[in-house]
């Protein structure tokens, strides 16, 4: 009976303990060995040794088949992320229409207060010079001098003095008041447009800044509405149109590959094995059931 055992045992302990040595020497030893300046064969690991072709296949492997522009494009345009996106939205909404913050303390929570007042004057510089130039570049003194003057003929024409006559008189005067008008509103406009409008947008600035977030999304519900529109709207553009220069930009494949080749063995060798440790353990028991039946055809023979 111990005849018939011992074939098989042995087979076993030699399958158990090949295996097991074969899968410790992927990793180790992690340097080359040397023995009186002789190159010890099988040093370092199979792993540490093509570690640099390893980390530029699996960059490749990765960059072309799980994050590339068809799979990344799928998984963030699908119904499940949209309908994320826009959860996380509406719970940002309802959260902020509970919020007493002001619109400043609420974005001092993002940015330092410096921050914040150089962007508020930039928009307000930006928005005061949009206006001002389309006001000094417009006819809107003529416009205005227009309106007043055809005003004046209107009631004119209305009134008593209009049944005998007084418009045909007052036309000719009309016109020359209407260009005195029209000149004087554009040199008004000319050279005080900028402090006007810059004081009106100075003092709606202030005043949305002081509103509180509540009162920002309690009054603007249907601009709320809109702006989360735009958001999905956007978002999906941004997927479309610009992931392809994205990832080229990102270049997946050289991070993956320079993050593996700046990695420590022991440090790698740790991941794998958390990884795969069940699966390396099966393959070692696996060479201790190949070992067992091998033994057992040889006891026979």
């Amino acid at each position: 009976m111990i005849h018939y055992l011992i074939g098989p045992a042995v087979g076993a302990v030699i399958g158990y303990i090949t295996n097991d040595i074969a899968i410790r020497m992927l990793f180790r030893p992690h340097q080359a060995k040397y023995i009186m300046g002789i190159h010890v064969p099988f040093t370092p690991g199979i792993i540490p040794k093509e570690k640099n072709r390893i980390a530029t296949a699996i960059g490749k492997a990765i960059s072309d088949n799980l994050m590339n522009r068809e799979v990344l494009e799928k998984s963030l345009l699908s119904d499940d992320m949209i309908a994320k996106i826009g959860s996380a939205i509406d719970e940002f909404v309802a959260t902020q229409s509970q919020n007493d913050e002001t619109v400043e303390q609420f974005a001092s929570h993002y940015l330092p207060k410096e921050d914040i007042d150089a962007m508020r004057d930039d928009v307000t510089h930006g928005i005061v010079k949009m206006i001002t130039g389309k006001l000094e570049d417009s006819h809107l003194g003529e416009n205005i001098a227009r309106m007043a003057t055809e005003h004046v003929m209107e009631k004119t024409r209305n009134s008593l003095a209009g049944r005998f006559g007084a418009e045909m008189l007052l036309h000719p005067v009309a016109q020359l008041v209407e260009g005195f008008l029209a000149k004087h509103i554009n040199e008004i406009l000319h050279n005080n447009s900028r402090q006007m409008v810059e004081g009106l947008v100075k003092e709606e600035s202030s005043h949305l800044t002081a509103m509180t977030m509540k009162q920002i999304i309690g009054e603007h519900d249907e601009q709320v509405a809109q702006a989360k529109n735009g958001i999905l709207s956007a978002y999906r553009v941004i997927i479309t149109e610009h992931l392809p220069r994205i990832l080229r930009d990102i270049d997946i494949s050289s991070i993956i590959e320079q993050r593996i080749n700046d990695m420590d063995m022991a440090e790698a060798e740790t991941i794998i094995l958390d990884v795969m440790q069940k699966e390396l353990r099966a393959i070692v028991w696996l060479g201790a059931l190949l070992g067992s039946i091998m033994g057992t055809i040889t006891t026979f023979l």
